[in-house]
């Protein structure tokens, strides 16, 4: 019988895949250098092939059998870290470790209310936060290195299973006395001849925003980077932009002088919901984050219909929430 990988050379292996770094690679396996190099050393003994192309110098640089080692390792341990959960998830539901990803457009408005929330809930829980972009929380989610994570629906989620939760409606902020605040709701055409000033690209809230306000591209000198940031360009009369009403209650407004007004149509908000790996033994767990979740914003409640994550596959309708 050929001789298998261990779960910790596959770990080194994804971990330099990322970090394209020995040293920082080797940092969040928590070993030595020498450890992580030999034992990508070893896995290249074992298989009698090149995982990494030593020719490129100092740089990182996988041979194409590394490459598609990639995919397998990640899959493999998967499945491996599937067994110890499903045994964890059977003796004592919502205890132990939760590595969960959170969205900066979410992170700071929500967890200081959810989290004491979850640690009444669920006393023995230990919850290890990340935050980041959808597109890095989803390919930690498929490499089994998160367990789920808090986003803004609709988005490219890939395969990810999840359950939409709170509607999260946008206002419109615009500068004091502008012309648009004469209005109780403002309707998305009003917008197209306005400054919208959004997010840079990265963050899953400037698609929404285009999405909500029925525009298809937007193209501006400045891109903010956050959301107090986009608050304080309105409030010094750069523009306008939308705000979720998820932020405005969390204060993101405060101390920025500026109107705000419901936006007209269909459409005009964003869904935050949980996503987690299909085929997660901890499903049914996840999904008692729920009411907790409800409980601890004054949002509207979402559908809570499971679905697999697709582009704009998760808009709700008025009759789904």
């Amino acid at each position: 019988m050929k001789p298998l990988p261990s779960p910790q050379q596959l770990r080194y292996l994804l971990a330099l895949a990322e970090h394209l770094h020995f040293g920082r690679a080797a940092a969040a396996c928590a070993v030595t250098q020498s450890t992580l190099s030999a034992g990508i050393l070893a896995f290249e003994r074992q298989l009698d092939a090149d995982i990494l192309d030593r020719e490129a110098g100092k740089k990182v640089v996988f041979t194409p059998l590394g490459r598609e080692l990639l995919g397998r390792a990640e899959a493999a341990l998967v499945a491996l870290e599937a067994i110890p959960e499903l045994a964890d998830a059977t003796r004592a539901p919502m205890s132990g470790p939760l590595r969960m990803g959170v969205i900066p457009t979410i992170g700071p408005f929500l967890l200081p209310r959810l989290m004491p929330a979850l640690r009444q809930a669920f006393p023995n829980l230990r919850l290890f936060l990340r935050e980041d972009t959808t597109e890095r929380l989803v390919e930690r989610i498929a490499g089994g290195r998160l367990d789920l994570a808090l986003l803004a629906l609709p988005c490219d989620c890939g395969a990810a299973e999840a359950l939409p939760v709170l509607r999260d409606e946008f206002l419109v902020a615009m500068p004091p006395g502008h012309p648009l605040a004469a209005l109780d709701r403002v309707p998305p055409q009003a917008l197209e001849t306005e400054r919208l000033l959004l997010l840079e690209e990265g963050h899953c809230l400037r698609e929404q925003v285009l999405a909500a306000c029925g525009m298809m591209r937007h193209s501006d000198s400045f891109a903010a980077t956050s959301l107090h940031t986009l608050a304080q360009m309105v409030a010094g009369g750069l523009g306008l932009t939308l705000l979720p009403r998820l932020a405005i209650d969390a204060g993101v407004t405060q101390g920025a002088p500026m109107e705000l007004r419901s936006l007209a149509g269909a459409g005009a908000w964003r869904t935050i919901g949980l996503a987690w790996r299909p085929g997660s033994p901890r499903s049914e767990e996840y999904r008692r984050l729920v009411p907790v979740l409800k409980d601890s914003v004054s949002l509207q409640p979402a559908s809570l219909q499971p679905a697999s994550l697709q582009p704009a596959s998760l808009q709700p309708t008025p009759e789904s929430v």
